[in-house]
């Protein structure tokens, strides 16, 4: 009896002993990646209709403070004809960020890929004045920016401007054809006589680039010293695990800190495959797996990438990553059509990968 009640008590200590131990490994696994970030920067993640729901909702709630809708606020998708609004997409994810006091970032007001093709033409099919673009411009903006002034914080004002080619500044866009580097200076001044209040973004990719860089930076620059409202510029972080090196990051952040805009990462995500930027077909060459090297590179790379954010935290203001999970991504089929990719913190299935703990482990 004596040995029965022996073990018994030697037990009771034992499981007492790991409920005492195990709290503070429970009270850390509460904590989702905006709170390991509150002291640096808001976390934010590109969003769809769909994820307002289930496994995604929750995933969202738990790690990040704000979204940015990843199509549906687009000009095409928001105002395919002249005469038409389609706000329920847009108008699910802005209510969603009501309920769960989480910020909203606008995404995005002039951009030349998912531009509806009235806005561009007459009734005859031919190319419309300078003036009627920029009326049509303005009409759009206002009305987009009113309608969600007292929901967004911050708006993508032009997406893309820049050409990739080193021969030509500016991208060779309808917009550009018709109105030349003016619509840019228009639609953030359009934006601010529509919402006071927010700030506005010149969003761009492949800003590491040193040669789209400088053109970015001279645009922005110009833009400022012109007087248009423009509060800061948008770093699309749609990189691999093979770039950038830290000094170009550094480089990067660094060449903008000085005009005193803010800097936000906006569209942050690594792909494990060399990066592309024109789409092409599946090649018999391309590996579509995520093998323990890619893991390992993917690892280290945002062990990097976020090592650097933190030292720069007094420059960068918010980071958003583009899309939740690797569940679904905009890089699975771009630019290789029908190949997955693995890009972010979370897996298939909402799980945190090992590069999660390497981000929040400092």
């Amino acid at each position: 009896m004596r040995i029965n009640q022996l073990l018994l008590l030697c037990l009771t200590l034992v499981a007492f002993s790991c409920q005492q131990s195990s709290s503070p490994v429970e009270t850390e696994s509460s904590k989702g990646l905006k709170d390991y970030y509150q002291d640096f920067f808001p976390m934010g993640v590109a969003v769809y209709p769909r994820a307002m729901q289930g496994e995604q909702a929750e995933l969202i709630k738990a790690h990040f403070e704000s979204m940015t809708p990843e199509n549906v606020m687009k000009m095409g998708p928001i105002h395919p004809k002249e005469d038409t609004y389609r706000w329920g997409p847009a108008d699910t994810i802005v209510e969603f960020a009501r309920a769960n006091d989480l910020k909203l970032r606008g995404h995005a007001l002039c951009w030349h890929n998912q531009a509806p093709e009235w806005i561009f033409v007459d009734e005859n099919g031919e190319d419309v004045s300078k003036e009627v673009l920029l009326f049509r411009l303005e009409a759009h903006i206002t009305e987009v920016v009113s309608r969600y002034k007292d929901d967004i914080y911050a708006w993508d004002v032009v997406n893309e401007a820049i050409s990739d080619s080193k021969e030509e500044i500016y991208r060779n866009s309808k917009w550009y054809q018709i109105c030349g580097e003016e619509f840019i200076a228009r639609a953030f001044e359009y934006a601010r006589a529509a919402d006071p209040d927010v700030a506005l973004f010149y969003n761009d990719y492949e800003v590491i680039n040193p040669v789209k860089r400088e053109k970015i930076y001279q645009m922005v620059k110009g833009l400022k010293e012109a007087g248009v409202p423009i509060d800061g510029v948008g770093i699309q972080g749609h990189w691999s695990i093979y770039e950038p090196d830290e000094a170009t990051l550094r480089a990067t952040i660094e060449r903008f800190t000085d005009l005193g805009l803010k800097v936000q990462v906006t569209e942050l995500d690594v792909s494990v495959y060399p990066k592309e930027h024109s789409r092409r077909e599946k090649r018999e060459t391309d590996v579509d797996e995520f093998t323990a090297e890619q893991k390992q590179k993917q690892i280290e790379q945002y062990e990097m990438i976020f090592r650097v954010f933190r030292e720069y935290k007094d420059d960068i203001n918010a980071v958003t990553f583009w899309n939740i999970s690797d569940r679904y991504s905009w890089l699975d089929n771009f630019p290789v059509r029908d190949r997955k990719d693995y890009p972010l913190l979370f897996d298939e299935n909402h799980q945190p990968k090992e590069a999660y703990y390497k981000v929040i482990d400092f």
